[in-house]
């Protein structure tokens, strides 16, 4: 016999864990799919922002996310052959959180599932890999899935997609999807620090080349953005010399870039984000360039638009498609934005920097900077994005 719920959840990562938690606080069935055993995969999408943060205050859970391990990125340095540009608080005057955690995406997921699973109409079952839909007519009614022991199926009155950019149950829907396509893809890896070593974030540009570096106080999390495709044809010790040239102090520092993380960069977004008895949020439904580092926030802010819009559908006990549709209504003029300029940073600086043009920084820049209001507006719009959300009150006891 299937097993039953009102809501089966593909996926655990931020949004299917988010989405998950914020309906059981309601009081609504649900239970989350997570493929892997464990949540520790490195090179995940690590910068929470203000967005999210405050949705944690909502939860109550600023005080537990407060002990996990993390590092405040306020500012941001911009690096050119011809100089550098500091651009510090950028996020001062825009909110409770003037402030990017860095924060092991494993350890935000333990945290929100651990609170998840203090509610007894919560279940996460690990190893437990989506691989098909139940259908009934044209109505998803249902998750095939599979584990250690074989294939199982759970009914589900409504089944949520937020299993990534490569999400199964998405292709498995046949929902059509526009690719914008992206000039790079990312190596990530890590360099050990040492105590002389500048203490803030950076981003290093020069002719051919793009470094981003992420203090993470133990080491530098560093991005080395490679032309699409060509990552594999790139030498290990040619990278790291490259990186010594970038950026001379760590000249001479030994690491191994065969243990870090390809990011195959996609930049896409479905036409349509659902069908009747299913809808796809977070990365299944438009994945995001790592521009701006808001993957993880947008997937939790499609998390909680999801739960304050289904939530009365689901209290009923019937969700229709208008219900679904209301979802990519509101979730996609963010979505639309932030992929706008996205692009277009892509278009006017990565690419071209990676065809050997040297790109600076507008040299405005730093009289416009100056200016609070100028200031408080980028920052917010980094932070926040166009439409934050927060959960409605029936979903925060």
């Amino acid at each position: 016999m299937a097993e039953s719920t009102t809501c089966c959840i593909a996926g655990g990562g931020p949004a299917g864990i988010m989405l998950g938690l914020l309906l059981a606080r309601g009081g609504i069935d649900v239970v989350v799919l997570e493929k892997h055993g464990d949540f520790l995969r490195d090179f995940r999408g690590d910068t929470v922002h203000p967005s999210t943060l405050d949705v944690l205050d909502d939860l109550g859970l600023a005080d537990r996310f407060a002990k996990l391990d993390h590092r405040k990125l306020t500012g941001i340095a911009i690096i050119s052959d011809s100089g550098e540009l500091d651009l510090p608080d950028v996020f001062a005057g825009t909110g409770r959180h003037p402030y990017i955690a860095m924060v092991p995406q494993w350890d935000l997921l333990d945290m929100l599932a651990q609170e998840a699973g203090r509610l007894p109409n919560f279940r996460l079952l690990m190893n437990a890999e989506a691989v098909d839909l139940v259908r009934s007519g044209d109505r998803v009614t249902g998750v095939r899935y599979r584990t250690d022991s074989g294939e199982h199926t759970i009914d589900a009155m409504l089944t949520v997609a937020a299993d990534g950019r490569h999400s199964t149950l998405r292709s498995r829907a046949l929902l059509p999807l526009r690719e914008y396509g992206a000039p790079m893809d990312v190596v990530w890896f890590r360099v050990p620090r040492a105590d002389t070593d500048r203490e803030d974030s950076f981003f290093r540009a020069g002719a051919g080349h793009l470094l981003i570096g992420i203090n993470r106080s133990a080491y530098w999390q560093l991005g080395y953005v490679v032309p699409k495709g060509r990552a594999n044809a790139q030498d290990a010790e040619g990278m790291k010399r490259t990186v010594g040239e970038l950026v001379p102090f760590l000249a001479g520092r030994e690491f191994d870039i065969s243990d870090g993380a390809l990011l195959t960069v996609r930049v896409d977004r479905l036409r349509r984000w659902h069908r009747p008895g299913f809808l796809c949020i977070g990365d299944a439904a438009h994945a995001m360039s790592p521009v701006g580092g808001v993957g993880i926030n947008l997937a939790v802010q499609d998390a909680v638009a999801a739960a304050n819009l289904l939530y009365p559908a689901l209290s009923r006990g019937r969700v229709t498609v208008d219900d679904l549709a209301a979802v990519q209504r509101r979730r996609t003029p963010p979505t639309v934005l932030v992929q706008g300029f996205q692009r277009i940073a892509q278009r006017g600086i990565v690419a071209p920097t990676l065809r050997g043009r040297q790109v600076r920084p507008p040299g405005w820049l730093p009289h416009l900077w100056r200016i609070p209001y100028v200031r408080r507006f980028i920052g917010r719009a980094v932070g926040y994005g166009p439409r934050p959300e927060r959960p409605r009150p029936e979903l925060l006891t």
